[in-house]
């Protein structure tokens, strides 16, 4: 079987889709603030974007040079390209995260825990802590990859 080269409708993928990456953060961690998810989840984002650079620059330059690829030649042009990248290059909005946050509370999978640190800013909002249900737990990967289509079928 021939997989196309772009998908049919809506574009290129991403490395990681963001509710499997908020899953896997929660899982790991516990508990997290928001902010702190979406922080993680674009700097992880932009750690595989300048890898996927790098490489292909690398591939390239070998090429021309008739040598093997190196990896220490990739590990030090993606340290390059991640300085280099700026951060609201790359995927979503705080939004559409808060958005798509919101979908995985009002489906059960996130829950609020009940702890609550003020804000560092004299004004700001103060930062909420969620954690994983069950429900998330046993949810499907492909439930986590399009909450939409779980929440309202």
């Amino acid at each position: 079987m021939v997989l196309p080269l772009r998908p049919t409708r809506g574009g290129f993928l991403r490395p990681f889709g963001c509710g499997t990456f908020i899953k896997e953060y929660l899982s790991s961690k516990g508990a997290g603030v928001q902010a702190d998810i979406f922080r993680e989840y674009k700097n992880k984002l932009l750690a595989q974007r300048a890898l996927d650079l790098a490489t292909k620059a690398e591939e390239k330059l070998a090429r021309i040079q008739k040598r093997s690829i190196s990896p220490d030649n990739i590990d030090r042009l993606s340290i390059k390209y991640k300085e280099r990248l700026p951060f609201k290059s790359n995927s979503c909005r705080y939004h559409s995260f808060v958005t798509y946050f919101s979908m995985l509370i009002r489906l059960g999978w996130v829950e609020f825990t009940g702890q609550i640190e003020p804000s560092e800013f004299s004004r700001g909002q103060e930062r909420r802590y969620y954690r994983l249900t069950l429900a998330g737990m046993v949810a499907s990967d492909s439930a986590w990859s399009n909450p939409h289509r779980a929440l309202y079928g």
